[in-house]
């Protein structure tokens, strides 16, 4: 990625041209978007579908190859009963009705997380949007759903353990690179932005390997008010950003 200074034709200086390549998108807002409106927390989340959609096709228009959203996380358990139910009823609802769409735009569908515990009928679900869109190369869409950044850690560290004990590797092997592999999200690039809604300042738990050197970019927009707009004004943040990996800032002795 370029660091050379360019500017588009509204004049703005960005620090580098290209990408990003890979969006992830902390969700948040939909149940105090519902609470100021004096709706149940629900509508909220219908909303956030409607939100979700919006932004996929915009991730389409903008060229950005990988998006990744945090639908739902191995802490989502502790939500009433009624709230957790409705979450997978429109996991559901959106796939059943966006994965023709999906499949014949090119786009792969993936979805990161444990599968331990999802409901048979959402577990099959995932299995038919993630082999109906295999074979797509034109963009991809990861759903993190029922999903830690620690428990994906953990399982890996638990599946390098049991190949180091079986002899398929060796402890010399072992390096950031297999890790990388192990994950949820190997032959993924890390992404280059992670986006949080609503206001809040924290990862919570979300891509905690891949994002390292992503950029963070927070905004007060909520969730089901998230559109190509907010797409855009994050992509021009970043692109006004010198990412450096450590090493010395442009032009700096």
């Amino acid at each position: 990625m370029s660091s050379a200074a360019a500017s588009n034709e509204s004049g703005v200086q960005y620090a580098n041209t290209s990408g990003p390549r890979h969006i992830a998108i902390i969700m948040d807002g939909n149940g105090r978007w519902a609470q100021q409106r004096g709706l149940p927390r629900t509508a909220g989340h219908e909303r956030g579908v409607e939100a979700l959609r919006r932004t996929v096709e915009a991730a389409g228009d903008l060229n950005v190859d990988y998006l990744t959203v945090f639908s739902f996380s191995t802490e989502n358990w502790r939500r009433p009963a009624s709230e957790i139910n409705a979450l997978f009823g429109l996991l559901k609802a959106y796939v059943k009705r966006d994965l023709a769409r999906l499949t014949r735009e090119g786009v792969r569908v993936r979805v990161l997380g444990n599968r331990v515990g999802v409901p048979d009928d959402v577990a099959e679900l995932i299995e038919k949007a993630e082999s109906q869109t295999a074979h797509n190369t034109r963009r991809f869409l990861n759903i993190a759903f029922n999903y830690g950044g620690r428990e994906e850690i953990t399982r890996a560290a638990k599946t390098i353990a049991s190949r180091l004990k079986a002899g398929d590797i060796s402890e010399d092997q072992i390096d950031e690179t297999l890790i990388t592999d192990t994950l949820d999200s190997r032959g993924i690039p890390d992404p280059d932005v992670v986006i949080r809604t609503s206001g809040e300042y924290r990862l919570s738990n979300f891509l905690l390997w891949q994002a390292a050197y992503a950029e963070l970019i927070f905004t007060d927009v909520l969730w089901p008010d998230f559109g190509k707009a907010d797409l855009e004004a994050a992509i021009g943040a970043f692109r006004k950003r010198d990412r450096r990996y450590g090493a010395a800032a442009s032009g700096a002795s």
